[in-house]
C-alpha cells in the first residue's frame, strides 16, 4: 500500500524539519508527547516551557473532528493539562462506529487568536497533479470545509506561485489582507513571513517512497486507525512483507472472531471479505489479509502459522472456520504455497481440533491440482475437516458453505484440460509448417493494429484504439524466462505465425541469446544489454513488457518512451512511488503511449497476444477458451480477479474478446474509462465488463459516459469493497488505491450510482456470472482439439545450418545463393561462424589469413607431430589431431591471446610504452610479439602482405596502429620482437569486427572471448598439416626415431649409502 496516515506529531516534525529555515512558522518543534508511562517530572525537565506557557492538549491517534468531540483542552495550565489527561488516559471512547482506548496525547503551546484569524489549507494529490484547497475561515464550527473551500490544481511538474494563490484562492479575502494572507498561506510553498502558527495537522505519506526518502524520514511509525489496536503479529507480517518480493498483508479486526481468512490476491481478499459481510459475518470476521506475488513455501508457512496461532488462542462456542481462498492465480505456484500452509496445519493440528476449526479451500492456478490434493490429504491424516474445491466451484461459494448458507456438496470431478501446447487450428498432429520454425528475427509489417498518431508539436498524441493483434511484437525487460515461455506457448496454441516476443532486454549481462520452446522445437531469442540496441534491431516492436523492479521501472519506462515505435507499455512492478508514476503518466499522455500498470499482471487478447503471466498456465488458457476470441471485453484493477473473470466469462458467455488489469495503484497508467471507450469503439466487442473497487472516482466517469450516450454497448459493472462501510475502523485493503477518502469513493456509493445510470449491477459478486448469462446468452460451439506432439527437449541446438528442406541452408542463405553470389570460402565462414553476410573485403581478408597460416614448414611443433604420426603408420585423422593438439599460446594459438591483451590495453587507455612496461613488470610475455627467425631486418612477408591489404580496405585500424606502436618499442630492444603473423591477424581481426558495421561492440568482444580467432589459425594450418601427412605417405617415409646425438641426457649421479 502507498498512502499511510501518520500521527500529527510526526507530520509536524517533518514539516518543521524540512520547511525553509526562514519560513514564517513560529511554533516549530514546540510539543510534548504523553503516554501512560510518561514521567511528568522528567517531561517538565525536558520541556521547561510547559510551566511558563498556556497549553493545548489533545489525543494524537488519527481521530478526526476532535474539537466537535470535546477531545481538545484549550488554554490550560500545566496542572490542568495533567488533570485533563488523567481523566481520559486509557479510557474507552467512541468515535463514530469505532471504539478505542485513548493512550497517546500531544501538548502544544496555546496560541491566542480570534476566529477570523484562522484559515484552512489542504493539499492532496490526484492523478493530474496536486489540488490546493483554501478557505478564509477555520475552527471547529466550520462544517464541511472541503465543499466550501476554493480549489486550484497545480499540475504535475508545475510550481505554485504567489500570483496563483492571490488570483485563484483569495477571492474572499479582503484586499488589504491579501498580501499578509498570501505570505501566511504560502509557508506550505516556502515563502517566508513572520506570524504563522500550525494549529492542527493531518497527513499521509507515500510509503512506497521510503527507499528514496529514508534518509529524511528516518524510521516512521504508522499508527493504526482509531478503534483498532496494533498487534505484534501485524508488525511481524509487515516485516516479512518488507523483506520479500511477494505481498504479505495482515490486519486483525476482531481477535475473538470465529471467521478467519487466508486469501491469495489483493482483489480476491476484498471479494471474500465482502461476501462474508454480505452473509452477516461482519461481527465475526477476525482478520483481513492477503498473500500474493508468488511467495515461497517458507513465507507462506510463516504467514499461515501466524494466523493459526491467533485463531487458536480463544475458543468460540460455535467453533471456528478458516477460509483458504483465492482467485485463479496467474503465476503463483499453488502447490508450493499450499505446502507451506500444510506444514503450518500439521504443526497446529492439536489446537485446531481443540478449537473445532473447519477449513474450506478453493483455489486455481499453476499446479493447483497438486496443491488441492496435498490439502485434502492433510485433512485425512490429521482428522481436521477440510473441504477442498477447485475452479469448477465459484470463487466465493465456500463462504456460503462455511457460514451455513448453502450445503457442502460432494466434490464434483475436476474439469480436465490438457496443457499440451501443440494444438493446431486444423487439429493436425503433423509437424508445423516451415513458417513456424523459420528465423524469427526477420521484421514484418504489422497492418492489424491501430498505432498512435504522431502528435503535432505541443499537442498530446492520440492513443491507439487497438493495442494488440496477432502480429503484435514485444520486448520483455528483465530475465523473465518463465513469463516469456508462457507467452510463446500461448502464441503457439493460438496458431500465430511467429512468437510475440522479439527480444529481451537485461542490462546486467552482455548481449546473448536465450533458449525457449516454440511448440516442441527449440528456438533462440536475442537478449540485449541496451534498450536502444533492441529497438534498432527490432523496428517492428511496438509493445514493452516491463518486469523491472520498483526501483528501476520508472527509469526504464521513461527511456522506452523516447522510442516512437512503442505505443503500449505494461509495467508489472508494484510499489513505484506515486510522484514518479504521475510523471510517467504525463509523459505517456504527451507521447500517445498507453500504459498498463503499474502493479499489474498485464492483459490478454485471446487468439492474439498476452502480456507476461496473464491468464496463468495452459490448462487455464484452454479451460477459459482464451485461445480464441469471444465478444466480451473486461477491465479490472486486480490481476488475480481478471483471471477469475476469464473463468466466469468463459462459462457464461461466448468468451473473452480482450481483458486488461490496469493495476491496483492509486494512479494506474490507464484508467477504466480509457479501456471502456476503446471497447466501445471496437466492432468485435458486444458487451463490456468492469470490475471496479473501493477508492477513486473513475467509475463515475463510466456513469457519465452512459448518460451522455458516448457508451452505448451493454456494461456490467461491480465495485468490490462493500464491506468497508460495515467496519468500525478504516481498513487499507491489499491494493494501494483501495481506500475511500470520502463517501463518494465507497463501493456502496459507486454501485448505487452505476445502477442509477442504467448500468447492469449485480447484487453481489456471487451473482456476476448469472447477470452475464442473462445479458448475453449467445455462445460458440464447443470445438474439440486433438493432441499434438509432446514437448521433448532437443539433444542440442543449431542456429547456423539447416539441411532438412529442399536445399542446404547456411545461416538462412540457401546453398544455391551461396554459389550465385560467389561469396567464397570467406563468405561461407562468415555465415557459419558469425551468422551474417560479411563485407567483401572481410571475406577476402579471411581467405588471405587462411592462405598465410596454411603452413610454415616441417620444423614447427604442429607439423613435426603430424609427420611423426604419419611415419608411425597412423591415419590422416590421427595425424592431423596430433598436430592440432600442439596449438596453444606458444604455438599458433596466440591470435586470441594477442587480441585480448592488446584490446584490454588499448581500451583501458594505456599508451604503448605503459603497456610494455606493465607486461614486463608482471613478468608476462606479450602475445603476438616475437619470432624465432624473422626480425625487423628480416621481415615476415606474410605480415607485410596482410598489412598492405588491411590499410587499403579496412574502414579504420585503431588496434593495429596501437600494436605497431608497441612493435616499435619492442624491436628497439631486440630486433626479433616483431609483431608476428599471429599477433597481426589477432589485432586486425578485432578491428574488422569492431569497424565493419556488422557487430555491436559486445558481439565483437564475445567472438574474441569464445575463441573465434584461434579458429582462423586452426582452419588454415589444418591445410598444411594434411599436406605434410600426404607428403610423408607419398614419400613412403618409415618410422621416425629421434637421433641420440640430438638429445642431452642429464641423469642424476649414482648415490651409495
Amino acid at each position: 500500500m502507498s498512502a499511510k496516515a501518520i500521527s500529527e506529531q510526526t507530520g509536524k516534525e517533518l514539516l518543521y524539519k524540512y520547511i525553509c529555515t526562514s519560513a514564517a512558522v513560529q511554533n516549530r518543534f514546540h510539543y510534548a508527547n504523553v503516554t501512560a508511562s510518561t514521567d511528568w517530572d522528567r517531561l517538565i525537565q525536558d520541556y521547561p516551557w510547559l510551566q511558563t506557557q498556556r497549553l493545548v492538549v489533545k489525543p494524537d491517534q488519527l481521530i478526526k473532528r476532535r474539537g466537535k468531540l470535546g477531545l481538545i483542552g484549550v488554554n490550560l495550565g500545566l496542572q490542568e493539562v495533567r488533570e485533563w489527561v488523567k481523566a481520559r488516559m486509557l479510557k474507552e471512547t467512541t468515535v463514530g462506529k469505532a471504539k478505542g482506548i485513548l493512550k497517546n496525547f500531544l501538548i502544544e503551546p496555546f496560541v491566542a487568536h480570534t476566529q477570523k484569524e484562522e484559515f484552512y489549507v489542504c493539499i492532496y494529490a490526484a492523478r493530474e497533479g496536486d489540488y490546493v484547497l483554501f478557505h478564509h475561515e477555520g475552527g471547529v464550527d466550520i462544517g464541511d470545509v472541503d465543499s466550501k473551500a476554493l480549489k486550484f490544481l497545480v499540475g504535475v511538474d508545475e510550481k505554485l506561485t504567489e500570483a496563483d494563490v492571490k488570483q485563484h484562492l483569495f477571492a474572499h479575502v479582503p484586499e488589504e489582507k491579501k498580501e499578509k494572507k498570501s505570505k501566511m498561506f504560502s509557508f506550505f510553498t516556502v515563502v517566508t513571513k513572520n506570524g504563522v502558527y500550525v494549529l492542527d495537522m493531518a497527513a499521509k505519506i507515500d510509503a512506497t517512497a521510503d527507499y528514496i526518502c529514508k534518509a529524511k524520514w528516518g524510521d516512521l511509525e504508522f499508527p493504526p486507525p482509531f478503534g483498532r489496536e496494533a498487534y505484534p503479529e501485524e508488525a511481524y507480517i509487515a516485516d516479512l512483507d518488507a523483506k520479500s518480493g511477494a505481498s504479505l498483508k495482515l490486519t486483525i479486526l476482531n481477535p475473538r472472531g470465529r471467521i478467519w481468512t487466508m486469501v491469495a490476491g489483493g482483489g480476491a481478499s476484498v471479494v471474500y471479505s465482502d461476501t462474508i459481510c454480505d452473509l452477516g459475518g461482519v461481527n465475526e470476521l477476525a482478520n483481513y489479509g492477503e498473500y500474493s506475488g508468488a511467495p515461497s513455501e517458507q513465507q507462506t508457512y510463516d504467514y499461515a502459522k501466524t494466523i493459526l496461532s491467533l485463531m487458536t488462542r480463544e475458543k468460540h462456542n460455535d467453533g471456528k472456520v478458516l477460509i483458504i481462498g483465492g482467485s485463479i492465480a496467474n503465476f503463483t505456484n499453488v502447490a508450493a504455497t499450499f505446502k507451506g500452509i500444510v506444514r503450518a496445519i500439521k504443526d497446529y493440528q492439536t489446537p485446531l481440533k481443540e478449537h473445532e476449526v473447519t477449513i474450506f479451500v478453493r483455489r486455481g492456478g499453476p499446479n493447483y491440482q497438486e496443491g488441492l490434493r496435498v490439502m485434502g490429504e492433510v485433512g485425512k491424516t490429521t482428522g481436521i475437516p477440510i473441504h477442498v474445491f477447485g475452479t469448477e466451484t465459484h470463487m466465493t461459494a465456500i463462504v456460503g458453505m462455511a457460514l451455513g448458507h448453502r450445503p457442502i456438496p460432494n466434490q464434483p470431478p475436476t474439469a480436465a484440460h490438457t496443457a499440451n501446447f501443440l494444438l493446431n487450428a486444423s487439429g493436425s498432429v503433423s509437424t508445423p509448417a516451415t513458417s513456424r520454425t523459420a528465423s524469427f528475427s526477420e521484421t514484418k509489417a504489422n497492418n492489424d493494429s491501430t498505432p498512435a498518431k504522431k502528435a503535432k508539436h505541443g499537442i498530446p498524441a492520440a492513443k491507439a484504439t487497438t493495442l494488440f493483434s496477432n502480429h503484435t511484437k514485444s520486448i520483455v525487460w528483465g530475465m523473465q524466462t518463465r513469463a516469456v515461455q508462457g507467452m510463446l506457448d500461448f502464441d503457439y496454441i493460438c496458431s500465430r505465425d511467429e512468437p510475440s516476443v522479439a527480444a529481451m532486454v537485461y542490462p546486467f549481462t552482455g548481449d546473448h541469446k536465450q533458449k525457449f520452446y516454440w511448440g516442441h522445437k527449440e528456438i533462440l531469442i536475442p537478449v540485449y544489454k541496451s534498450m536502444s540496441d533492441a529497438m534498432k534491431k527490432h523496428p517492428e516492436v511496438d509493445v514493452l513488457i516491463n518486469f523491472a523492479s520498483l526501483r528501476s521501472a520508472y527509469d526504464s519506462s521513461m527511456e522506452t518512451m523516447q522510442f516512437p515505435q512503442i505505443h503500449t507499455i505494461a509495467i508489472i512492478a508494484e510499489g513505484i512511488p506515486e510522484a514518479l508514476t504521475r510523471k510517467l503518466i504525463k509523459t505517456a499522455d504527451e507521447k500517445g503511449v498507453t500504459v498498463i500498470g503499474p502493479a499489474t499482471v498485464g492483459g490478454i487478447k485471446p487468439g492474439c497476444f498476452k502480456i507476461g503471466n496473464t491468464g496463468g498456465m495452459l490448462d487455464n488458457i484452454l479451460a477459459s477458451k482464451l485461445y480464441r476470441p469471444g465478444s466480451v471485453a473486461y477491465v479490472s484493477r486486480s490481476g488475480g480477479m481478471s483471471n477469475e473473470l476469464n473463468n466466469i466469462i468463459s462459462r457464461t458467455t461466448d468468451g473473452v474478446f480482450e481483458g486488461v488489469a490496469i493495476g491496483g495503484d492509486r494512479y494506474p497508467g490507464s484508467t477504466f474509462m480509457d479501456h471502456v471507450l476503446r471497447y466501445q469503439d471496437t466492432p468485435g466487442v458486444k458487451m463490456i465488463v468492469v470490475l471496479g473497487e473501493i477508492g477513486g472516482c473513475e467509475e463515475y466517469k463510466i456513469c457519465q459516459g452512459v448518460k451522455e450516450g458516448r457508451i452505448t454497448k451493454p456494461v456490467v459493472c461491480w465495485c468490490i469493497g462493500t464491506c468497508a462501510t460495515m467496519f468500525s475502523s478504516e481498513v487499507q485493503f491489499g491494493h494501494a488505491g483501495a481506500c475511500a477518502n470520502q463517501a463518494s469513493e465507497t463501493a456502496v456509493a459507486k454501485n448505487q450510482a452505476l445502477r442509477e445510470a442504467g448500468i447492469y449491477v449485480p447484487r453481489s459478486f456471487d451473482e456476476l456470472g448469472d447477470l452475464l448469462l442473462g445479458c448475453l446468452a449467445s455462445s460458440v460451439p464447443h470445438s474439440s482439439l486433438e493432441l499434438g506432439l509432446i514437448r521433448k527437449p532437443a539433444s542440442f541446438m543449431t542456429s547456423i545450418c539447416d539441411e532438412r528442406g529442399q536445399e542446404l541452408i547456411y545461416a538462412g542463405m540457401p546453398i544455391t545463393e551461396v554459389f550465385k553470389e560467389e561469396i567464397g570460402i570467406g563468405g561461407v565462414l562468415g555465415l557459419l561462424w558469425f551468422q551474417r553476410r560479411l563485407p567483401k573485403y572481410a571475406c577476402q581478408f579471411i581467405e588471405m589469413c587462411l592462405m598465410v597460416t596454411a603452413d610454415h614448414g616441417p620444423a614447427v611443433s604442429g607439423a613435426h607431430n603430424t609427420i611423426v604420426c604419419a611415419r608411425a603408420g597412423k591415419d590422416l585423422i590421427s595425424s592431423l589431431t596430433s598436430g592440432l593438439l600442439t596449438i596453444g599460446d606458444r604455438f599458433g594459438g596466440a591470435l586470441d591471446a594477442a587480441a585480448k591483451q592488446f584490446s584490454k590495453a588499448f581500451d583501458s587507455g594505456l599508451i604503448p610504452m605503459e603497456f610494455v612496461n606493465k607486461m614486463k613488470k608482471e613478468g608476462k610475455l606479450i602475445m603476438g610479439i616475437g619470432h624465432r627467425v624473422k626480425s625487423i631486418n628480416n621481415p615476415d612477408m606474410r605480415v607485410q602482405i596482410l598489412k598492405d591489404f588491411v590499410k587499403q580496405n579496412f574502414p579504420a585500424t585503431p588496434l593495429l596502429d596501437y600494436a605497431l606502436d608497441v612493435e616499435k618499442i619492442t624491436t628497439s630492444k631486440k630486433p626479433n620482437l616483431i609483431l608476428n603473423v599471429d599477433g597481426f591477424i589477432g589485432v586486425a581481426f578485432v578491428d574488422l569486427l569492431r569497424t565493419c558495421g556488422g557487430f555491436t561492440r559486445e558481439e565483437a568482444d564475445e567472438y574474441v572471448d569464445i575463441g573465434a580467432l584461434n579458429g582462423i589459425f586452426v582452419l588454415g594450418r589444418s591445410m598444411g598439416f594434411i599436406g605434410h601427412y600426404l607428403d610423408q605417405k607419398r614419400l613412403k617415409q618409415g618410422l621416425y626415431r629421434h637421433p641420440w646425438d640430438d638429445i642431452s641426457y642429464v641423469l642424476p649421479e649414482h648415490m651409495t649409502m
